[in-house]
């Protein structure tokens, strides 16, 4: 895998319980992910075109090298579906996840001439203007400002603000919302263990036994896990260069 509360019950708002039972979505829980793809295009609006994108995003983690060409396609679902319903978070926050791991594999001076985090940064904060309580637009603004920050240092937060404390925060108010999110935990461990994983050790061992024991609700919760309880066993047996192994891979690098 690489590189997007009021009460414990809480879920993630989208999908909307009414379409928890359409056939892209069932799909895609299922791990079907090009079949999912085809239902939520032949749906031709906003929801489908945003599970055709997060099927896509599933398929590029489940990769063993990154694929830009197939993060371009997600981006262009996530665009479809902006286009579609711009009032849909999803849309939005699903087309900052695809820039970002298209940063990675394109490198911090492409990206920053591509205007990469300047145009996250808007789609996440349209997210969260059409939808404040959606966790995963929450952990997508807390991954950026971990990410910038990482990426451009000082320069990082003088040109774009970007903070990791706020990133953290980002990541907690997710967590706030749906405490038992398996990817949203280990994205935030990703982000700190490629950020600074001495000085965020606590934090990342935290969410990793967080997500490693937590119940997924989906075929991509059940491989985050999996992958969540790899870095785990690495982390608490001091194999740091399995671990940074692990940390690099799972965020998408080539």
């Amino acid at each position: 895998m690489k590189s997007l509360v009021v009460a414990a019950t809480v879920v993630a708002a989208f999908p909307s319980p009414q379409m928890q039972t359409s056939a892209p979505w069932t799909l895609y829980a299922s791990g079907h992910y090009q079949q999912a793809i085809s239902a939520g295009l032949a749906r031709n609006d906003g929801f489908g075109y945003a599970i055709a994108a997060r099927a896509e995003l599933a398929r590029e983690m489940l990769r063993d090298e990154p694929c830009l060409e197939c993060l371009e396609q997600a981006e262009n679902y996530a665009r479809e579906a902006i286009s579609s319903d711009p009032k849909l978070a999803e849309g939005h926050v699903y087309l900052a996840v695809a820039l970002g791991y298209e940063t990675r594999i394109l490198g911090p001076v492409i990206a920053r001439l591509k205007n990469f985090p300047n145009t996250a940064k808007n789609e996440i904060d349209a997210a969260l203007a059409d939808d404040p309580r959606d966790p995963w637009a929450w952990a997508a603004l807390g991954g950026w400002n971990v990410e910038v920050v990482r990426s451009g240092g000082a320069l990082g937060r003088l040109i774009y603000g970007a903070s990791v404390p706020q990133g953290v925060e980002d990541f907690r108010k997710s967590f706030e919302i749906d405490p038992h999110n398996v990817v949203l935990r280990m994205q935030f461990a990703l982000s700190l263990a490629g950020y600074d994983r001495k000085t965020y050790r606590s934090d990342i061992a935290d969410a990793l036994t967080i997500a490693a024991s937590d119940k997924p609700r989906t075929a991509y919760d059940a491989f985050s896990q999996s992958r969540a309880r790899q870095l785990l066993a690495a982390l608490n047996l001091g194999d740091m260069a399995a671990f940074d192994r692990l940390v690099r891979h799972d965020q998408g690098y080539p």
